[in-house]
């Protein structure tokens, strides 16, 4: 890679944007090729008979037609039965700046401060704690006190820089928090002493899990009469951070934000974490990294904060950030100090572009502005074609033909049940299913109803939720559906992990599923001598059929399961009763219904 007159590394050049064209061939007795290749096309190109290769996998018990797509390792066995070498080439698409692939000379890399990124539940102190590491006041400035967004510090400490990100705690900023993962190198979990663990602390938890980032717990609070910090390392451990006293692998520090007490302590284990990870990066290169926030201000125009992750910064520089680009023409600190450059680890604020990125994207500073605005415009163009590609959400089908095609190597798996025995019992059974190809990654499994917080979480990490013998309801039903999650349902553990065991293998078989239809909501309850209980009802999604097989619903739980006996509108039988209705509801052989439960109807269907 050549340096420019800055003496940098380029990223990308001009010449890059000429694109290889797809293509293979046979030279010297190897084929070489850079596409994707059906049954037929292979078979054209090395003048084989297709019906050739079908017999030989379905002899192997794999059904394979002219049209369907051979695995890089299938094009390998094809070749080598034939006597022919195989090589694959790599065609490199410049617009993909996330997976941007380039090596470092080791001589030009140097030690880089470790991005940490503060974590936990709403009111636990986070802010106040930045606070106190950064002698400023910086939760005087939020609304009400709660981080409204993310912020990005720094901290020198013994001669050392420390990178923090202050990510908000409010269940509403979930997917803000799992942003704030996905940069970071380690994370502090503060939890109040007089609190302990509280629900953000435990999606915290799983966020941090995710990322597969190391966690520093903070026991804030200790200047509190109620501060139990022994309480909260029992709560933590049930969650799996296991203080090192206890023969662990977390570091556990006491702290009172307030006080300002515990806060070297802290920082010192920051750094003796970041010296365990060895953190390098290579100054002497174009900056790559990613944008933390994103907006557009009246006076000054689009505005981004970024965290340079390797490389350099200038003003001067043109970047391309998401499917935005432009010239760097001012760049702050986060002091709001004006810069010339800055190197890898250090959190910018910029303007100079031409339009407001989305907060997550990747960025890339190049030597020219027509290398930008080009690469810009294809990504622009590319994101529109796969917006408008995905407005179904992504299916098992889907995941299956991936897992067949060997373009999925890792399964996420988010698990809720209706116990916590239950709960376990099938994580420990998933993370048993083993297979060469395809890894089972259990990210959270818990006791509960699939919760809007499960959904984000799930988008953030691209993993499948199952629920056993737990119900969404009409409104996570909806967030699953903007989301692109994809949930599972089943009452019957050894039909789930069948059905992840044969995604795994990449296999496909004929079952009975059950079809949502549709739910309502119970508003009052009429007793009957002849009848028993009639549920007094109204449809919030979807239709209710009459006969159709139900789900008794309680706080996300299924109670009941069974049959309508009889459904009414006013005292006329009805066929089905459409969303936004009302209606009487009877369920066979059952009468203990009680108000604000959902009567969930479903449909069984071969597929």
């Amino acid at each position: 890679m050549k340096k420019n007159k800055t003496g940098r590394e380029n990223n990308i050049s001009n010449s890059d944007l000429k694109q290889k064209p797809k293509s293979s061939k046979i030279e010297n007795g190897v084929f070489i090729y850079n596409e994707v290749l059906t049954v037929g096309q292979l078979a054209t190109k090395l003048n084989i008979s297709a019906s050739e290769i079908i017999k030989t996998y379905f002899l192997k018990g794999q059904m394979l037609t002219i049209n369907s797509v051979l695995t890089d390792d299938m094009v390998g066995e094809i070749c080598l039965e034939h006597n022919f070498d195989v090589q694959k080439e790599e065609i490199k698409d410049v617009d993909d700046i996330e997976n941007l692939d380039f090596e470092d000379d080791p001589s030009q890399l140097i030690e880089r401060a470790p991005v940490v990124t503060v974590m936990g539940h709403v009111d636990h102190g986070k802010t106040t704690l930045i606070d106190a590491i950064r002698n400023s006041n910086v939760v005087a400035t939020e609304a009400g006190g709660i981080s409204q967004a993310i912020g990005a510090y720094q901290k020198e400490y013994n001669g050392k820089k420390i990178t923090i990100i202050d990510t908000p705690g409010h269940k509403a900023f979930a997917a803000m928090r799992a942003r704030g993962a996905s940069v970071t190198d380690i994370v502090i979990l503060i939890v109040a002493a007089d609190d302990s663990v509280m629900p953000q602390t435990i999606e915290a938890i799983d966020h941090a899990k995710a990322a597969g980032v190391p966690i520093i717990v903070a026991i804030n609070k200790m200047d509190k009469p109620g501060a139990n910090p022994e309480k909260v390392m029992t709560d933590l451990m049930s969650y799996e951070i296991i203080p090192e006293k206890y023969g662990g692998s977390n570091i556990f520090v006491e702290v009172s934000a307030k006080k300002g007490d515990g806060i070297e302590d802290l920082l010192e284990n920051v750094l003796l974490q970041a010296e365990m990870l060895e953190l390098k990066a290579n100054p002497n290169r174009y900056a790559i990294g990613t944008v933390l926030e994103a907006k557009l201000d009246k006076g000054e125009g689009p505005k981004a904060t970024l965290l340079i992750q390797n490389g350099t910064l200038k003003t001067g520089d043109y970047v391309v950030v998401g499917t935005t680009y432009g010239k760097v023409r001012r760049m702050n600190d986060d002091y709001n100090k004006i810069l010339k450059e800055a190197g890898p680890s250090t959190p910018v604020s910029i303007i100079g572009l031409n339009d407001v990125p989305l907060a997550g994207d990747k960025f890339v500073a190049l030597e020219d502005e027509r290398t930008a605005k080009d690469i810009a415009n294809k990504r622009r163009i590319k994101k529109e074609l796969a917006e408008r590609k995905s407005q179904v959400i992504s299916t098992m089908d889907e995941l299956f033909n991936k897992v067949s095609e060997g373009e999925l190597t890792q399964v996420n798996i988010i698990v809720k049940a209706d116990s916590t025995g239950s709960a376990e019992a099938i994580k420990a059974s998933l993370e048993n299913i083993k297979s060469e190809d395809v890894k089972i990654n259990v990210i959270k499994s818990s006791a509960g109803a699939i919760t809007e917080s499960d959904i984000l979480l799930a988008n953030a990490s691209n993993a499948i939720i199952y629920g056993f013998n737990v119900r969404p309801d009409a409104m996570i039903k909806q967030k699953a559906k903007e989301e692109k999650v994809e949930i599972r349902l089943s009452e019957i553990i050894y039909q789930l992990l069948e059905e992840v065991e044969d995604l795994v293998k990449g296999l496909k078989k004929a079952v009975i599923t059950e079809e949502y239809r549709g739910q309502a909501e119970v508003r009052q309850l009429i007793k009957s001598s002849k009848i028993g209980t009639i549920a007094g009802c109204y449809v919030t999604d979807g239709v209710i059929p009459a006969n159709s097989p139900i789900r008794l619903l309680r706080e996300g739980k299924v109670v009941f399961k069974g049959n309508i006996a009889g459904l009414k509108r006013f005292k006329d039988d009805a066929k089905e009763v459409k969303q936004g209705f009302e209606c009487g509801i009877s369920i066979d052989g059952y009468n203990d219904i009680h108000e604000n439960d959902i009567i969930e109807a479903y449909a069984l269907v071969e597929k």
